[in-house]
């Protein structure tokens, strides 16, 4: 079993999920709300860790899943494939590399920020 802690619409839930059960009842059961729905944080624009500017290249998600590691350090020389951002998904660890040469502007997340495919990760120059 496996617990987690799910909001939705602001409203905060605690969930137990099964894992293997296959008879016949639902998968997941939500347990009772936590005593007082917190409202979500608001979503604030990240700013551009450790850097002046962002750069004009963009390097983006390729799919939806967790930040797992930064290799890439503002002001750092990056050649076209080398490894940006590490992004967990499914339980794959997928490089994201650099579309071409550049140096680092930004890194635009922090490892365990969940990221969808598109999302920012980071800018060169």
């Amino acid at each position: 079993m496996k617990n987690y802690t799910i909001t939705v619409n602001g409203n905060v839930y605690d969930v137990v999920v099964e894992e293997g059960a296959s008879t016949g009842a639902p998968a997941a059961v939500p347990a009772a709300p936590k005593a007082a729905p917190k409202a979500a944080p608001a979503a604030a624009p990240k700013a551009p860790a450790a850097s002046g500017a962002a750069g004009s290249i963009r390097v983006e998600a390729g799919a939806a899943g967790k930040v797992f590691a930064i290799e890439a350090k503002v002001g750092q020389a990056m050649k076209k494939g080398d490894t940006v951002v590490v992004v967990e998904a499914m339980k794959m660890e997928i490089p994201v590399v650099a579309p071409q040469d550049g140096t680092v502007a930004s890194i635009d997340v922090t490892v365990g920020d969940a990221v969808e495919a598109g999302a920012l990760l980071a800018t060169l120059n």
